[in-house]
């Protein structure tokens, strides 16, 4: 029971970083066939200690789904990760989108990455992410594969309407699509009859911040329920290659506001209380 005065305590919300680099973005996916991923200018690193840093000043713990690829090539990366007491999960081994795997190669891969993962930072890995959300109604299937390989949850869907992920009609809580599988969608914030997005990503840069901090609140204190954010280590790096050639909608989504994106994550760091995902969502009911 609350004393006279005293405030409830502010939610705990889980903070996930997708670990990728900025040439293993689907959209770039034409410029950058994976055979030649080895060979391109790697920011990976530089992103993830500056991602880091910036959590270690806030004294925050989060969630790095993280490529099988970057692991195997960076196991340094991974390893302070994981000893800086963040949850390390799993976001496939290179990019495939599950939508664009049959049920062997998505279990093969989930397999794998897990692996991989586990192996590099001998931590238990129990999280899943499928690379652009790519896990709807066409695919569900999926969500066997993943309680198959051995995970206890996923963050695969986004519930809104997007032109490449999205299931706008999905639920937007965490619901077990499989016995012992849990699925914690990115959040949004329901309002007028439609799902808004307040879970990060694009919307972030795209956004005014009070914008994305209003939405989050909305959850927090309309619905009562935690938030899951995310956000890329490339949309800290403004001084990233600019890839020549792309059509206007993908330049604009890419680039936008990349220099102001550590100063808004400073700010969200401050205006809400942020954990690991296993922390914040594994433990609560359904």
């Amino acid at each position: 029971m609350l004393a006279p005065g005293e405030r409830p305590a502010a939610i705990l919300n889980a903070l996930t970083i997708d670990v990728e680099d900025y040439f293993q973005v689907s959209a770039l996916a034409p410029h950058f066939p994976r055979a030649g991923w080895d060979g391109a200018r790697s920011r990976i690193e530089r992103n993830i200690d500056r991602v880091l840093g910036l959590l270690d000043d806030a004294d925050t713990r989060a969630t790095f789904f993280t490529l099988g690829w970057v692991a195997e090539r960076y196991p340094g990366l991974v390893r302070r990760i994981a000893d800086q007491g963040h949850e390390l999960a799993s976001h496939g081994y290179a990019h495939h989108r599950a939508s664009e795997l049959e049920a062997d190669a998505l279990a093969a891969d989930l397999a794998l990455s897990k692996a991989v993962l586990e192996d590099i930072a001998g931590v238990a890995v129990v999280g899943y992410r499928a690379p652009s959300f790519s896990i709807g109604k066409a695919n569900d299937w999926a969500f066997d594969c993943i309680l198959k390989a051995g995970y206890r949850y996923s963050s695969s869907i986004y519930p809104i309407r997007h032109d490449h992920y999205g299931v706008p009609d999905a639920p937007r809580f965490p619901y077990e699509p499989r016995s012992g599988l849990v699925e914690i969608p990115v959040t949004t914030a329901r309002m007028l009859g439609r799902n808004w997005p307040a879970g990060g990503g694009g919307y972030f840069r795209l956004m005014p911040y009070h914008a994305s901090r209003w939405l989050i609140r909305r959850v927090n204190r309309v619905d009562g329920r935690p938030a899951i954010f995310y956000f890329h280590p490339w949309e800290l790096d403004p001084g990233q290659p600019r890839v020549a050639g792309l059509d206007a909608k993908t330049r604009f989504r890419h680039y936008l506001n990349l220099e102001r994106t550590e100063a808004r994550l400073r700010r969200l760091l401050a205006d809400f209380r942020w954990g690991r995902v296993d922390e914040v969502f594994l433990q609560e009911p359904r």
